[in-house]
């Protein structure tokens, strides 16, 4: 992991993380899916498609919102975590519990 400052200004503490080719490439496949889901489900609005239907669509869009959420977070576990550990760094645990808690919400 490649980690830098937020390029708004050098005195900010927001992180960034640099993500390989192969990470970003399978994360915006998952996105993909849930904005043409997102998208049939609008369609399905528009054309008066039977409320079942429509809640099964919405099903399979939030279920596909949370496989990404899971994968970003398995990343996060093994590089970001994993590192800030190694690094001795302060908080690291903290701020996973912390990041548990508001996906919990």
């Amino acid at each position: 992991m490649e980690e830098r400052k937020c390029p708004a200004c050098a005195a900010c503490e927001k992180r960034t993380k640099k993500r390989s080719e192969e990470e970003e490439s399978a994360l915006m496949r998952r996105l993909c899916r849930v904005e043409g889901q997102v998208r049939a489900l609008k369609r399905m609005i528009t054309e008066d498609v039977y409320c079942p239907d429509i809640l099964v669509q919405a099903a399979a869009a939030s279920a596909a919102l949370d496989a990404f959420s899971r994968t970003l977070l398995e990343s996060h576990l093994r590089t970001c975590v994993v590192e800030d550990l190694a690094a001795g760094r302060e908080g690291a645990v903290e701020e996973l519990i912390d990041l548990l808690r508001k996906m919990q919400r």
